[in-house]
Formats: structure tokens, sequence, C-alpha cells
């Protein structure tokens, strides 16, 4: 389990499971949602506080997919520091003006609660939707 406020892996870098903090690795920092189903109701994909840092990266929101099938939902992201959000990302069908994946640039502040909610157009116990979060730290 990841300590309180991001402050590192204490498994030594080794990818444990879906994260409950931004997982620290030298100057690396990743946090990976595992799946969630489709649902209507706001379902948290990524919650933690940062630590003394500031990271600068991106998240990434994979659309709400059957693997084996590819039947797609329609998804959507909010980003929320400090209980305000920041971002609003949404995926698609998959043509041009409606991607499969979206990303979004963000810089985090030092010990900023982070809060990411995913949303579907519909409920479908059958689509699969991930989030990811990849960048840097850098401190003082």
């Amino acid at each position: 389990m990841p300590l309180i406020g991001g402050a590192g892996n204490p498994v030594g870098g080794s990818f444990t499971g879906p994260a409950e903090a931004l997982e620290i690795v030298g100057d690396h920092a990743y946090a990976y949602s595992g799946k969630f189903e489709a649902t209507t109701a706001a379902q948290t994909a990524l919650e933690f506080t940062s630590g003394n840092y500031l990271f600068v990266g991106k998240i990434q929101m994979n659309a709400f997919l059957q693997v084996g099938n590819v039947s797609i939902r329609q998804g959507a992201a909010a980003i929320s520091f400090n209980g305000v959000d920041v971002a609003l990302i949404c995926t698609a069908n998959g043509n041009e003006a409606a991607p499969l994946q979206t990303s979004e640039d963000l810089i985090i502040p030092a010990y900023t609660e982070v809060k990411v909610l995913i949303y579907a157009e519909a409920d479908d116990s059958d689509n699969f939707a991930t989030v990811g979060m990849t960048g840097r730290i850098f401190r003082d």
C-alpha cells in the first residue's frame, strides 16, 4: 500500500494494482485506476493528496469498451483539485471528433487533494474504462 500523501512506493517501484495514491519512483510519478464498469453514477477512479513536490504530467482516460466485441460507450471524467473542477475530458465512439482515449496536461501543486470522477453515457456491465496519470515530480 502506498504511503500517505503519495510519499513513495514502499515495494521498490513494482506495480501492485490500482492506485490509492500517486506512486513515486525517483522523480517519476504514476497512478492507474484499474477498470471501472460503465455506469451513469459517478465513480471515483483516482483520489490522493500530493506531497511536497510539483507534479508535471498528464492524465489519460480510455473509453468504456467491451473487450472482444468492441462495443463502446461514451464516457467523461471530471478532475478536481481541492474540490474545484479544473478539467473535464470526454471519450466516445472512436472517430476524429470523439476519440476512444483522451488526455489532458496537468500541473499539480504541492499538498493538493486530487480526485478524478468518471461517468458513462449508459449503464452497461460489459463495458469498462480506465484512467492513468503519468509524469514527473520536482522538488525545491
